[in-house]
This record gives structure tokens, C-alpha cells and sequence, in this order.
């Protein structure tokens, strides 16, 4: 692309960018990855620059200037072919900064973000983001709505889920078991309760998936489960009898980088297509579950000199076409590497909530760093407080916060009721309604009962 439709002029002095790619990139809020990739803003005058001459685009401007090649990139092709120009039409005439301001605009409510959620690609949602602040993004988030629902309903006003994550190094089935029933004993798992396997093949898949709806089936729990497998395997385990709820895969942004996992489009559909055949679902049939995270297209060289906030947003397009139950971003799971710091972790995860929130995805985020990272617990009450603000779809609960399996810190049972209390945030309603009928939650809304349940006093031994 010529270089003068990227210029900007501040005082006596011009300033160009190569094509859109770039300015994106120097547009973007400071994070490793971007530096380690040589993408990032030279200095924070070059990224207001940037961001001056972001604002000053018109939103039609991403219909025809593609970051990835049509021809060569499946995720380009779904997010162009599958655009909905009718949603688009209110908008269409905004730049990015007069997006900004529709957006932040009282007068845009749920009910209008829903309407032009289809028409918004990803490379909109993430311009728009690098422009606004961590209130902006939090402020549009919180105004976005999206419900989803298997056995229980997600996403409703005023409530937070949450995953329950009984990892174990070994797959014990006894540890597994405590896990499930510390995590519900503390009203978490109405999201999911999903298991990462240490050992990841197909028998052990099968394994734990009857494990978990035997207990789920025995307490009449109003939730589902999954396994977190490589697609492969759950195709395989559904096609062997397993009682399968969600189909879990990680996914990127780019064709390659998804190529790097092992999937494409096709295989996804297909999956898609075996966990719906099984009719599992009771009060919807959302059967997806989506991980993501920013800097895994960079990781794997996949990134087509794309910034790694923009390669996320991309993902999005990937979740948002095969109607999932669950998505989430693994913010701080990658490394410093790829966000640095407390600070960066906490930018991308409300960037990676509202991108896509604005397309229409059921968001939720993963807490989390890794122990080498610039970064400590109170960061992450920080994130999940402002997160929980911000109307996160769901959050982790893991025992004391830390995954002895993945060996990473993210956030605890008991951080989940945190924000649950303090934001007077619900479970999904039919969870709800479970939690009181087991005397988990005694009376008051958040209290908790001060013994064993009844209905869970010989749970442990019998599970395991």
C-alpha cells in the first residue's frame, strides 16, 4: 500500500508508516512480545502517532485492506466471506475513532452492540482497542450481552461463572475427586469442570470423561464437562461411546498457526457436528470450547508480521463461526516473553475481553502468570476484580490457585467468591438453584454452609 495513506502530521513533522500492518503494530500498547517479534513503537511518541493516525481510518478501510492474504489464509477468507454487511450498514461510515466515541456512547446499548456485533471484524475491534483506555474497554464490555447454554445458562446480567479445574499430575482419580468436590463445596464449576490430562491419549480421555458424568449424572448437577484434548481425541472418544458434553481445542488467528495445533476449519466443523449428534445439551446446544491467547501465532512464526493483540482478535472470528458455549483467554499462560509484566497481562486480558465481547463471544479469561514473569498474585486480583467489572463471562477455580499439573498460578475457588461478593455476581441461574437445594450456599446468597453438605458427606470416598 502506498506509504502517504499512512501519514500523519503532528507540529512540522510527518510521520509514515509502511502499510496497515505496521500501523497497527506501533498503535498497539506496549507488551514483550511485539518487541521480541521488532513490531512494536520505537518509543511513546511514535505510538501516539500511531495511534492519532489509527483513529482518522474509516472502519471500511479493514473490508479491503487485508493483513493476511485472501488467498492464501483460510481465517481472512471466513472473516470476509461470512461478513455480515447489513449489521455493518450503521456504522459504515465511522472511522475508527468516531467508532470509539459510538461505542462509549450512552445511547448504544446492549441491544444495539448485539445488532452490530456480526458486521465488526476483528481487525475493527482490535484498531478500536488501541485507542481507548482500560475504562473504555471496560465500560463497552460490561454493555455487551452474550448467553449461551448446555445444562445451564451463561452470561445472564449480573453473573459470573466459573470453570472448576481439578487438574492432577498423575490423573488420580482420588485427587481429581477432592478437587471436584473442594471446588463445589465453594459454588464453582457452573461454566465447566475441565480437566487438562496429563496423559493425553484417547483411552485416558475416555476415562476421565466417564468419571465426570458419572458424578455430574449421581448429583444431578446442572453443569457440563470437558476434557481438554486435542480435537482429535474427543472425535475419537465420541466415536468409541464416550459421553462427551464440550469439545475443547486451542486456536489462533492465522491458518498457520493453527495449522501448528494440528487443526483447520474443516476439522473444527466436524467436530462440531459429532458433539451435536449426541444431543447431550438440556437447555441449549452450545457444545464448543475455545481457548486462545495473545502471542501463540508469534510463537509459531505464524504471525505474517501481524502485532500479537491483533493475531488474538483474529482468533475470535475462528470461536465466533462454530457458536461455542466457552471461550477464554490463557492471558499470562505464554510467558513474559510475550507479556512482560503485571501491567501487560493486565492490558491484554481487558483488550482480549472486550474484542470479543464486541464480536459476540461468550469471554471468559484465565487469570493467570507464570512463576518467571514480572508479576505476582495482586496483580491478578486486580485483573479479576476489573475483569469481574467488566462483565467476564467466567474465570478459573482452582485449588489455592495453583495448577500443580500445568505449573502456572492463575485463580483459586476461593478467588472466584471474592468476586462474586464483592460485585454481588450470581452463578448461572439453574447452578444456582442446585447450590442452595445441596445446602452448599446456606440461606444468604454467598454464604457458604459451615459443615459438610449433607447431600456431599460420603461424596469423596464414593467418587473416588
Amino acid at each position: 500500500m502506498a506509504q502517504h495513506r499512512f501519514t500523519h502530521q503532528v507540529g512540522s513533522t510527518r510521520h509514515g508508516f509502511v502499510d496497515l500492518k505496521e500501523l497497527m503494530a506501533k498503535a498497539t500498547p506496549a507488551r514483550s512480545g511485539d518487541l521480541l517479534a521488532g513490531l512494536a513503537a520505537d518509543s511513546a511518541q511514535q505510538r501516539a502517532v500511531a495511534q492519532m493516525a489509527l483513529a482518522e481510518l474509516p472502519l471500511k478501510l479493514f473490508l479491503e485492506e487485508l493483513l493476511v492474504p485472501y488467498e492464501t489464509d483460510e481465517i481472512t477468507r471466513l472473516i470476509i466471506d461470512h461478513h455480515d454487511r447489513a449489521a455493518f450498514a450503521p456504522i459504515a461510515h465511522l472511522t475508527v475513532g468516531d467508532f470509539r466515541n459510538w461505542l462509549l456512547a450512552d445511547d448504544t446499548d446492549s441491544a444495539a452492540l448485539a445488532a452490530v456485533a456480526p458486521g465488526i471484524t476483528p481487525e475493527m475491534a482490535a484498531a478500536v482497542s488501541k485507542i481507548m483506555r482500560n475504562q473504555d474497554l471496560i465500560l463497552v464490555a460490561r454493555k455487551c450481552r452474550v448467553v449461551t447454554a448446555f445444562r445451564n445458562t451463561i452470561g445472564l446480567a449480573g453473573r459470573l461463572s466459573t470453570r472448576l479445574q481439578p487438574n492432577h499430575p498423575t490423573d488420580d482419580a482420588s485427587g481429581i475427586a477432592a478437587s471436584m468436590l473442594d471446588g463445589l463445596l465453594y459454588g464453582s464449576g457452573d461454566a465447566v469442570i475441565g480437566i487438562n490430562p496429563a496423559t493425553d491419549n484417547v483411552p485416558q480421555v475416555v476415562k476421565l470423561v466417564d468419571m465426570m458424568a458419572e458424578v455430574i449424572a449421581r448429583y444431578d448437577i446442572p453443569t457440563q464437562s470437558c476434557v481438554l484434548t486435542h480435537v482429535t481425541n474427543t472425535i475419537a472418544a465420541i466415536e468409541r461411546g464416550a459421553p462427551v458434553d464440550l469439545v475443547f481445542q486451542s486456536i489462533a488467528g492465522t491458518e498457520a498457526a493453527n495449522r501448528s495445533f494440528g487443526i483447520d476449519l474443516a476439522l473444527l466443523g466436524e467436530a462440531r457436528a459429532a458433539a451435536l449428534s449426541l444431543g447431550r445439551g438440556t437447555v441449549g446446544q452450545n457444545v464448543m470450547y475455545f481457548e486462545t491467547g495473545q502471542g501463540s501465532a508469534l510463537s509459531a512464526n505464524a504471525h505474517h508480521g501481524i502485532d500479537q493483540q491483533t493475531c488474538e482478535a483474529r482468533a475470535y472470528a475462528v470461536a465466533r463461526h462454530f457458536k461455542p458455549l466457552l471461550v477464554n483467554t490463557v492471558v499470562g499462560f505464554i510467558g513474559p516473553e510475550y507479556l512482560y509484566d503485571g501491567k501487560q497481562i493486565t492490558r491484554a486480558g481487558l483488550e482480549d475481553h472486550f474484542c470479543a465481547k464486541l464480536l459476540g463471544l461468550p469471554m471468559g479469561c484465565d487469570v493467570c502468570y507464570t512463576n518467571h514473569a514480572e508479576a505476582d498474585q495482586n496483580d491478578m486480583d486486580g485483573l479479576l476484580t476489573l475483569l469481574g467489572v467488566a462483565g467476564c463471562t467466567f474465570v478459573m477455580g482452582i485449588p489455592g490457585s495453583d495448577d500443580i499439573m500445568l505449573n502456572y498460578q492463575t485463580t483459586s475457588f476461593h478467588d472466584a467468591l471474592y468476586v462474586r461478593r464483592v460485585l454481588g455476581a450470581r452463578p448461572a441461574p439453574e447452578f444456582e438453584a442446585w447450590l442452595h437445594q445441596m445446602q452448599i450456599f446456606n440461606g444468604e446468597q454467598f454464604r457458604l454452609h459451615g459443615d459438610m453438605p449433607p447431600g456431599f458427606r460420603h461424596a469423596l470416598p464414593r467418587i473416588g
